[in-house]
């Protein structure tokens, strides 16, 4: 164990195991959170798609229908990506420090001197983990082995998650 700074607090590392489950609660939340929200999008997907159907050949309001259908995917995508980024971004770096999957298992993310990260931080360490993610979850998978429980994206960002 590792002692921390001002306060010689006793630093207690939040493993691949703790961490699963608080991903898998957050993941849960937000899913249903971006259900909810993805639903216009969805709406006009449909609607574009059933305009296109009446049509039988390719004419102006074809092209609307593609664009229509095209227009709310990139929305959906683009909605879905901020309202990730903003959860995890905004909760990490918030008094709390944690998601509320992290606050439910008690566990916290902090710099490597048990400090409160800036936004800036959470946001790196976020799209970080989809590097950790990308070379087959090897980078969450250190997680479990490294000597601080770090994942490849909280190395990146320079952050510990710690039970608190």
């Amino acid at each position: 164990m590792e002692t921390l700074t001002p306060e010689k607090k006793e630093v207690r590392y939040a493993g691949f195991w703790l961490r699963f489950v608080a991903y898998i609660i957050d993941d849960l939340i937000l899913g249903f959170v971006s259900f909810i929200v993805s639903l216009p999008f969805i709406g006009g997907i449909v609607f574009s798609a059933l305009g296109m159907s009446k049509c039988s050949e390719f004419n102006d309001s074809t092209f609307l229908g593609i664009a229509g259908i095209v227009g709310s995917v990139f929305a959906l995508i683009l909605v879905n990506v901020a309202a990730g980024w903003l959860y995890y971004s905004l909760m990490e770096s918030s008094k709390t420090q944690a998601t509320l999957g992290k606050m439910a298992l008690s566990l916290k993310v902090t710099d490597l001197e048990g400090n409160k990260i800036s936004f800036g931080r959470a946001t790196g360490r976020y799209f970080g983990k989809i590097i950790s993610g990308m070379i087959m979850m090897i980078g969450y998978i250190l997680a479990g082995i490294t000597e601080k429980k770090q994942a490849l994206h909280d190395m990146m960002a320079g952050c510990l998650v710690i039970r608190d």
